[in-house]
């Protein structure tokens, strides 16, 4: 007489294998979760840098200083030095979080500041 259906040791051989493909898909899913904060946490850097640079050319712009946006602190360190033309300092904007060691983004640009007489 042959019997049909699984075994228990089939059973638990299956729940096994259900069990290590489950942890490999958390991690992955982990992974994911983290590459996309990143990536939200760079594309805040990057505005809140361009925000600085849109300040720095209007006349009386803000003083340096940590500034917060969606709900978190950034700190921002602004580097200005002359360029060819007198009337255009070249400007570098460095955006880190608050405690944070290394800038999430960095912006290049020009901020007129009038002919230098």
């Amino acid at each position: 007489m042959t019997e049909r259906g699984f075994s228990l040791i089939e059973t638990l051989v299956a729940l096994l294998v259900l069990g290590v493909a489950s942890v490999g898909l958390i991690r992955a899913t982990e992974g994911h979760v983290d590459a996309t904060r990143g990536l939200e946490d760079r594309a805040i850097a990057g505005w809140v840098a361009e925000n600085r640079l849109a300040e720095l050319a209007l006349p009386g712009s803000p003083p340096a200083g940590p500034v917060t946006m969606m709900d978190r602190r950034w700190t921002i360190a602004v580097t200005e030095r002359p360029s060819a033309d007198p009337a255009l300092h070249a400007v570098t904007v460095a955006v880190t979080p608050e405690g944070g060691k290394a800038p999430l983004a960095t912006l290049d640009g020009f901020v007129d500041r009038g002919a230098i007489q």
